[in-house]
C-alpha cells in the first residue's frame, strides 16, 4: 500500500512542478486549471501500474477516472484557449511581483498536487485492495454516471448559452441550470462519491472517505459554489432574482419568487457566464 501512495504522490510532484516550470517560460499560471483533471487520469494509471493486482475493481476505477478526467481538461483546455492567464492569477502576479514564479509553485501548483493526492486516495487504494467489483460498485456507477451526466451538460449547455449573441447580458436560467445554479459542480460532487463507491472494497479502506469529502468541501465551501456566489450577485443585475428562484447546489424544482416581487422573464439581465469554471 504505501508503495503505491508514495509512488502517486512522486508522481503528481513532478508532473505539477514541471507545468509550473512551463509557465515560467510562457508566463501563465492559467495551464494549471485544464491540467486538473488530467492529473487524476496520470495518478490514476501509475497507481493501477504500481499495484500488485488490481482486478477488475481497479481497471473499472481507472477507466471512470480517465472518462471523467479527459472530458474535463478538454472542455477546460478549449475554454481557455486564446483567452490569456485567468485575473486570479494575474492579481496575484502583481501583488507578488519578481517572486510571483516561487509563491505560485507553493500556492498553486504543488497545492493542487497535494489535493489531487488527497482526493484520489479512494482511486489509489482501489488498486491496492484489486478484487471484484459488487453492488456497492453499481451504485457507484450509477452516482457516477449521474455526475458526469450534469457535469458534462450542464458545461455544455453554458458554452452554447455564451455563444449565443441573443444571450447576451442574461441570465443562464435554462436546461439543467434551471434547477441548480451550479449542475457542473453539483456533478463533479457526484462523480467523485461514486468513484468512493466503487472504490471501496472493504472496510479497511472507508477511510479513504476523506478523499470525497475533501473535493465537497472545495465545490462548496473553497473553490466552488462559495467564491463565486460571495461576488456574482454584486456583479450581475439580474442573478438576485434566479437565484431566489433555484437551488445554489443540489438539483431541485424552482421556487416561487416572493410574493412582494415581480416574476422576472425567462431570463434577465446577467448571469453566470464565463465566472463558472467546468
Amino acid at each position: 500500500m504505501s508503495e503505491v501512495l508514495l509512488t502517486a504522490a512522486a508522481t503528481l510532484a513532478a508532473s505539477f512542478v514541471a507545468l509550473w516550470l512551463v509557465s515560467l517560460v510562457i508566463r501563465d499560471a492559467s495551464i494549471v486549471d485544464p491540467f486538473w483533471g488530467p492529473a487524476f487520469v496520470i495518478v490514476t494509471w501509475v497507481a493501477y501500474v504500481a499495484a500488485d493486482d488490481p482486478g477488475s475493481r481497479g481497471l473499472l476505477v481507472a477507466v471512470l477516472v480517465s472518462i471523467w478526467g479527459v472530458r474535463l481538461g478538454t472542455h477546460l483546455a478549449v475554454r481557455n484557449l486564446g483567452h490569456g492567464e485567468d485575473f486570479r492569477y494575474q492579481a496575484m502576479r502583481r501583488r507578488w511581483g519578481s517572486r510571483f514564479g516561487i509563491v505560485s509553485l507553493a500556492t498553486v501548483f504543488l497545492l493542487q498536487g497535494a489535493l489531487a493526492w488527497i482526493v484520489s486516495l479512494p482511486v489509489q487504494m482501489a488498486m491496492v485492495d484489486g478484487g471484484r467489483p459488487g453492488w456497492l460498485a453499481a451504485a457507484g456507477v450509477a452516482l457516477w454516471a449521474l455526475g458526469l451526466f450534469f457535469e458534462a451538460v450542464g458545461d455544455l449547455q453554458l458554452v452554447r448559452f455564451t455563444r449565443d449573441p441573443a444571450s447576451r447580458g442574461m441570465v443562464m436560467d435554462r436546461g439543467l441550470w434551471r434547477y441548480t445554479r451550479h449542475p457542473n459542480y453539483f456533478g463533479d460532487f457526484a462523480v467523485w462519491w461514486g468513484h468512493f463507491l466503487v472504490a471501496v472494497a472493504a472496510w479497511g479502506s472507508t477511510w479513504t472517505i476523506v478523499g470525497p469529502i475533501v473535493m465537497s468541501a472545495l465545490l462548496l465551501r473553497v473553490s466552488g459554489v462559495a467564491l463565486l456566489e460571495r461576488s456574482i450577485g454584486n456583479r450581475r443585475p439580474g442573478y438576485a432574482e434566479y437565484a431566489a428562484r433555484t437551488n445554489a447546489f443540489f438539483p431541485g424544482p424552482r421556487k416561487p419568487l416572493p410574493a412582494s416581487g415581480s416574476p422576472p422573464p425567462a431570463s434577465s439581465p446577467g448571469g453566470p457566464g464565463a465566472d463558472q469554471k467546468g
